[in-house]
């Protein structure tokens, strides 16, 4: 009796065995497709300060947030290699600043390109997305627009990291001076002496200045911001955002108190041939805050491209160490 049980034990389990593999196997692509959408990049539109502004989105949303904000020429773009990295752990939203990819750019006549509206259309994005705590990642333009976002909500901030974000003078390179020209006297013939700021020249070489390899920028990178800044009335946006940059500079005291009281955790993650922000920029941030980590990369502005890979694996690391 005792072997006819055995055996029809065995039976049932030999039975059943396709069938609990089978479920199993099920589970398992359906875990795998639900982590395979949680961490595709989304693409996505919202209204902030009356204009349409185009974001990325990836990763779960219950996972701590990061908010990355590009710089010039680019857009949420210079942050494609990046963003699959970081979103297997962390909620990622990347916006297109106003005046920038697929963001609205309406006018300058009409809007008014300056860092503290682009600051104030960010605080209506993030307010819109209901984003409550978050740390931030800021490059080029989006570090005084996100320094902006620190100084409004210090409560919200985790920790930045600095992607070549100058806040400090000894920061400027020699690239700035006919810029700094151009705040000084704010002349017609200055204003116009920039116009090649924006040439599909200068745009090739800010990408490619610096880089260690320059094999591996992508040609649809700079050849997508020339896009953008060939359109009609563009150059105007752009020059009004060079002559407003000089409120930034201004600025650079209160950022700087900022980094001092609230010493936020902070890592520099720096191009070390960078033609406009220097690396006494990067140290710069030590003199204020010690709770301040800087590494530096042989290469350019554009430091994403080349380094994608390092910069991705040290963020993680510093990411992991912020509170929630």
């Amino acid at each position: 009796m005792k072997n006819t049980i055995k055996s029809l034990t065995l039976i049932l389990s030999l039975i059943m065995l396709p069938q609990t593999a089978a479920n199993a196997q099920v589970k398992n692509s359906l875990t795998t497709k639900k982590n395979t959408e949680i961490q595709a990049t989304h693409y996505n539109y919202t209204e902030a300060n009356g204009l349409k502004i185009f974001y990325r989105e990836a990763g779960s949303k219950d996972a701590p947030t990061l908010l990355l904000l590009h710089g010039y020429p680019t857009s949420s773009h210079m942050f494609r290699n990046l963003i699959p990295i970081l979103s297997k752990k962390y909620h990622v939203i990347a916006p297109d600043l106003p005046g920038f990819g697929f963001s609205d750019a309406p006018d300058h006549l009409t809007f008014q390109y300056t860092f503290d509206n682009l600051a104030n259309t960010m605080q209506e994005f993030i307010d819109k997305l209901g984003l409550k705590r978050f740390a931030i990642y800021v490059f080029d333009y989006g570090a005084p627009t996100g320094y902006r976002l620190a100084l409004a909500n210090p409560e919200k901030i985790t920790g930045i990291i600095s992607q070549n974000g100058n806040a400090y003078e000894e920061g400027l390179s020699t690239g700035w001076n006919p810029i700094q020209k151009y705040w000084k006297d704010p002349s017609l013939a200055n204003r116009d002496a920039l116009k090649d700021f924006v040439s599909k020249e200068s745009t090739w070489y800010q990408y490619h200045e610096g880089a260690s390899d320059p094999a591996l920028i992508a040609p649809e990178t700079y050849t997508l911001d020339q896009h953008f800044l060939d359109r009609p009335g563009n150059i105007e946006i752009q020059l009004d955002l060079l002559k407003d940059y000089r409120t930034n500079v201004a600025l650079y005291p209160k950022f700087q108190a900022y980094f001092r009281d609230k010493k936020p955790m902070m890592l520099a993650v720096w191009g070390s041939q960078d033609p406009y922000f220097l690396p006494a920029g990067a140290e710069a941030y030590k003199h204020d805050n010690p709770n301040v980590a800087v590494k530096f990369y042989k290469t350019g502005h554009f430091a994403l491209e080349t380094h994608y890979k390092e910069i991705g694996t040290d963020v993680l690391l510093f990411l992991a160490k912020l509170p929630n």
